[in-house]
């Protein structure tokens, strides 16, 4: 997919609500080469998406070996929403925590329980893995204007 298209499917409406949203799902391929998939709090940049682990993660190690990676994010609803990224990935190694990984708290969490939830990660965390996802595809489906393929293929069929 060229970078114009996966750019401007970023930065649709829909995608960018999604891309606001507090958790995602992260696949990535195990060392033992199985593929794996968790769910991260992450934060996008407009160029990558992001989000903070810790250094010794399975993840990280991972990651070192097997760059390509997938992710989504979605929205249950009625119409149902997702955008679906594939891209690679870096790791950096920061002292510790990132303020992005912190500011996300709230999305997750009653306010009341933001301030002992960022004491304890600040107190747990001298450093993080901060992985970068750089997308080179991405498919956003609305469900009203994008459906996917096979779908859509169907629908034809019936017309």
């Amino acid at each position: 997919m060229d970078a114009q298209t996966v750019t401007a499917t970023l930065n649709r409406p829909i995608a960018r609500e999604l891309l606001d949203s507090a958790m995602g799902r992260f696949s990535y391929l195990g060392l033992d080469g199985d593929p794996r998939v968790v769910p991260v709090g992450f934060w996008c940049t407009g160029a990558q998406i992001r989000f903070a682990t810790a250094v010794n993660s399975a993840k990280v190690a991972a990651l070192r070996v097997h760059p390509r990676v997938a992710m989504a994010v979605d929205r249950f609803g009625v119409p149902p929403r997702s955008l679906l990224v594939r891209g690679s990935a870096t790791v950096e190694i920061v002292d510790g925590v990132p303020e992005e990984y912190l500011a996300g708290a709230p999305k997750l969490m009653p306010a009341e329980a933001v301030p002992g939830w960022r004491a304890g990660v600040q107190a747990l965390y001298r450093q993080m893995a901060v992985v970068s996802i750089t997308p080179d595809h991405a498919v956003l489906h609305d469900f009203e204007t994008t459906l996917p393929r096979a779908v859509a293929e169907l629908l034809a069929e019936q017309s």
